[in-house]
């Protein structure tokens, strides 16, 4: 039984996509590009911690959501910013991997709750 945040597998990819997005953008010159998916990575594991310590089914599916929003959001911006020529299409294709990944473990969760 998921005793904490912590346990659940859908936070800890979240967390690993935060610590590659930001790796992958650290010298990334431009601040706004860089800020925005940052945030938006950063969104995901905070939604699913949040939601999962509200202590309502109905609330914690309401903060996956929120996540599964934050996660296309950076799906989003890796396609622009491999376009951009920010990252190569490897790299890029990574990202997407991961992030298909974590919302396929979201929507498992959310259904899950009902």
């Amino acid at each position: 039984m998921i005793q904490k945040f912590e346990d659940l597998i859908a936070w800890q990819k979240g967390q690993d996509l935060a610590v590659d997005i930001y790796t992958l953008f650290s010298i990334n010159k431009d601040y706004g590009f860089r800020n925005q998916i940052c945030d938006a990575v950063v969104s995901i594991s905070n939604n699913i911690a949040e939601g999962f310590e509200r202590g309502s089914k109905a609330s914690f599916a309401h903060f996956l959501k929120i996540s599964k929003g934050s996660c296309v959001e950076v799906k989003s911006m890796t396609h622009l910013a491999a376009r951009i020529k920010y990252i190569n299409k490897e790299e890029r294709d990574e990202i997407l991997e991961k992030c298909n990944e974590e919302l396929k473990i979201l929507n498992g969760l959310i259904k899950s709750l009902k």
